[in-house]
Parts: C-alpha cells; sequence; structure tokens
C-alpha cells in the first residue's frame, strides 16, 4: 500500500529572471533529499509553463508532524538560507490544504 497525502501544500514563487539558476540550485539537492524524508509522500518543484519566472512548489505529507520535521530540517534550513541570501523573490503565496479524499482522474489505458 502507497503513502496518501492527508496534507498538500501548493507555493509559487516569482524569482527576478537574473536569478532562476541561483534558486534551482540552492533548492536542487534539497529536493532529492526531502522525497526520500520520512512522512513526505512527494515534493515537486517545476517551472510554469506560461511565466516562465514563476516557479510551483506542490508537496504532500502524511501528517503536520512530518511537515514540521521538514521545516524544522537542517537540509531545509540550509536551502532557505541559500535562497534567503541570493535569490530576489519578487512574490510568493503558499496554501495548506487538507485532504478528505483521493479518486484517481485518469483512466487505465489498454493497449
Amino acid at each position: 500500500m502507497s503513502k496518501k497525502a492527508v496534507l498538500v501544500v501548493h507555493t509559487t514563487y516569482t524569482i527576478h529572471p537574473e536569478d532562476k539558476q541561483i534558486f534551482t540550485n540552492a533548492v536542487l539537492s534539497h529536493i532529492s533529499a526531502t522525497r526520500k524524508t520520512e512522512g513526505n509522500v512527494y515534493y515537486h518543484f517545476s517551472w510554469d509553463m506560461v511565466d516562465p519566472n514563476t516557479c510551483v512548489l506542490a508537496e504532500g505529507w502524511v501528517n503536520q508532524k512530518a511537515i514540521d520535521d521538514h521545516l524544522k530540517s537542517e537540509m531545509f534550513q540550509a536551502a532557505l538560507k541559500a535562497v534567503i541570501e541570493h535569490v530576489r523573490i519578487l512574490e510568493r503565496h503558499g496554501t495548506l490544504y487538507t485532504v478528505s479524499g483521493e479518486t484517481d482522474i485518469i483512466p487505465e489505458t489498454t493497449n
């Protein structure tokens, strides 16, 4: 049985165009490590296809303790410090959602 996300975090960051690679470098190793963290279901950063300076972060967690532990972790704090010190974030928004159910919306295909 696979882990199910009970809490979902959706955050967007608008990054100064000159700082996109700096931002990517600051969070890249953090992404891989976070995906292996206990309580993490998924952790995805991606660049918006319409606004190339907007980065979208989607996270799924099994409970609030897993999120809290992540936010307190040395790896998160190091990535956060690198971003704060070197990246101009022009705008950011974040929302935490509580998941009440889950339904697969992609139909299975047969060959």
